[in-house]
């Protein structure tokens, strides 16, 4: 499947440390209240199959703690929001909002592939204590390991004109 070209095109800068930072901070509110609403909505039908009163044993017990399907299903919304942006556009709503896309070196949207690559690495990266993101602040062209890993990089787009 043919990757489409990204707008605006250009050799662009890769984005600085401190503009990646600020745009994961923007993303990870807006994460947050998406991880919030689908665990609402899976309470919600877990509720409405083992009723209230029930829902509230198991509750109160802590047999609900550590829900792995609650867990999946947060994983997978997370990696459905990140891939959506990053495979359309190249832009979360954090990125667009600091000026920042992910894309191939050719300036392509990434594969879906990549988008999968790019979200387990960076858990990874943050499971080592951000060891991962804070490569960027060594390597020459910016990078972080999700970056080198799924072969992909950030760069810093002008504002779009009107």
């Amino acid at each position: 499947m043919p990757t489409s070209t990204l707008q605006p095109q250009g050799d662009f800068p890769p984005v600085s440390f401190a503009r990646r930072l600020a745009a994961v901070f923007y993303d990870a509110l807006l994460c947050t209240a998406l991880l919030i609403v689908t665990a609402g909505v899976y309470k919600l039908v877990q509720m409405a199959f083992i009723g209230e009163a029930r829902m509230r044993q198991l509750t109160e017990a802590g047999a609900l703690d550590g829900d792995p399907l609650l867990s999946t299903l947060l994983l997978f919304a997370l990696f459905g929001f990140f891939a959506k942006f990053w495979t359309h556009g190249g832009q979360t709503l954090g990125m667009q909002a600091w000026g920042v896309r992910v894309q191939n070196a050719d300036g392509s949207a990434i594969s879906l592939w990549q988008a999968l690559l790019r979200f387990m690495v960076a858990i990874a990266s943050w499971l080592c204590l951000g060891l991962g993101f804070f490569w960027a602040l060594f390597d020459k062209h910016q990078r972080t390991w999700h970056d080198l890993y799924s072969n992909t990089q950030l760069v810093r787009v002008p504002k779009a004109r009107k």
